[in-house]
């Protein structure tokens, strides 16, 4: 794991989440990118230096925040976009190859009705890249306990499991495997594969209507660190996906939550 970017909008916790990725990416001799969203359609005459100016602001923000951290001895690089945010981290993992994005969702507050909001919703819906939710304030600690929950052990690509072998391997984590049976699956769905397999000891099938409701009954008894689930349009996600923002009446868990890709 050599490259871990943080998308860092206006949230005034955003130097919580930023804290938390360099505690990470210090376990792993990985270097962090910071980067800003913005979105400004220059015309002619007064307007040429818009784009220089709000990208200059856009640094300013960024480098503040920084300021804000104890780097740790990890290398941070900042990375501004012009234009969609979705757009904006495929063209900087096309350019670096990114290994992990880290995120706060929308709201660690009982009375916030929104897990994700639009912004980090498409974040975690619309890329490829492996990314780790983090609740805002949460301070970095070993991931010992792990739990891999997903409704279909079909993976086309072993590279997928990358970020979460490597977490087991630095932690010498416990990951426990839990294959949720719902409506409609196929025998196929139940055939494990054999790389998900190698990373545990355990594996639970249980049958629910859906991924989210077999990690509630798995959750007290395992109390995981950390929870991992696949980005699929039949996995963790299925209800949601018409929408990008997501309740927390439909997804809510109070730790880090790795989301994989099987794009990869």
């Amino acid at each position: 794991m050599n490259n871990i970017l943080v998308p860092i909008g206006t949230s005034p916790n955003s130097a919580d989440t930023l804290q938390y990725a360099i505690d990470f990416a210090a376990n792993f001799g990985a270097q962090v990118f910071v980067m800003d969203v913005f979105s400004v359609t220059s015309g002619t005459g007064s307007l040429a230096n818009v784009k220089e100016k709000v990208a200059k602001s856009s640094k300013e923000h960024l480098k503040e925040v920084i300021e804000t951290v104890n780097t740790n001895g990890v290398e941070i690089k900042i990375a501004t976009y012009n234009g969609d945010i979705v757009d904006g981290l495929k063209e900087i993992d096309k350019e670096l190859g990114i290994d992990l994005m880290i995120i706060a969702p929308r709201s660690n507050a009982i009375e916030e009705e929104l897990y994700l909001g639009n912004t980090t919703g498409r974040i975690v819906k619309q890329t490829n890249i492996a990314t780790l939710i983090v609740p805002k304030g949460t301070v970095f600690k070993p991931l010992n306990n792990i739990m891999t929950a997903f409704g279909s052990g079909i993976l086309k690509r072993n590279r997928i499991l990358n970020p979460l072998v490597a977490i087991k391997d630095k932690f010498r984590s416990n990951i426990t495997l839990l294959l949720v049976k719902r409506p409609g699956y196929s025998e196929e769905d139940l055939q494990v594969n054999t790389a998900l397999l190698d990373l545990s000891q355990q594996l639970t099938i249980t049958e629910h209507a859906t991924t989210y409701l077999g990690v509630l009954e798995h959750f007290q008894k395992q109390q995981p660190e950390m929870l991992c689930v696949f980005r699929r349009k039949r996995g963790f996600f299925k209800k949601l996906w018409e929408k990008n923002t997501v309740p927390k009446a439909e997804f809510f868990v109070t730790i880090p939550v790795l989301v994989l890709s099987v794009k990869k």
